[in-house]
């Protein structure tokens, strides 16, 4: 995969964006003074901010990169995962009930969540929730979050 355009942000586009962010984790991800572009490939569209990428599209929904999640410390949309799940979401697995050990009260089903292993509490994945996050801590079986970026795939390396 490769980019095949990419141009400049205009301030009005910059600032949706921002509050979309901001309403996602409830923190500022990038500072208000900033440059913004769109790189534009063949399956989606990436968000740069001074010129490291912070975000992407897919049906115009915007969600966060891993990269970007790192910098930051953020609780909002927050699910932890057992040691044994990291292999599979590693891979791109979605993210089964039984691996999670905690989760935000606070999400509901269809919430954009990014995951973190116990251990490290690194990024592993960035999604959308299945169920809501009282009962991801609570099931012992299914599917609970829908992987839509992982480590290692075409947008991390892209980035």
């Amino acid at each position: 995969m490769e980019i095949k355009r990419r141009y400049c942000l205009k301030k009005k586009e910059l600032k949706k964006i921002k509050e979309e962010l901001n309403n996602i984790f409830g923190v500022e991800i990038f500072p208000k003074k900033s440059n913004g572009e769109l790189a534009i490939t063949s399956e989606y569209d990436i968000i740069l901010i001074n010129n490291e990428s912070v975000a992407f599209k897919i049906n115009d929904k915007i969600y966060p990169t891993l990269k970007v999640l790192m910098n930051h410390n953020l609780n909002k949309g927050k699910v932890v995962v057992d040691m044994g799940a990291v292999k599979f979401i590693a891979n791109g697995a979605d993210v089964m009930a039984p691996g999670i050990v905690d989760a935000d009260d606070n999400i509901d089903e269809g919430d954009i969540v990014f995951v973190v292993d116990e251990t490290y509490n690194k990024p592993l994945c960035v999604g959308e929730a299945l169920i809501d996050g009282k009962t991801m801590k609570e099931s012992n079986k299914g599917r609970a979050i829908k992987t839509i970026h992982y480590v290692g795939d075409d947008i991390w390396k892209l980035c």
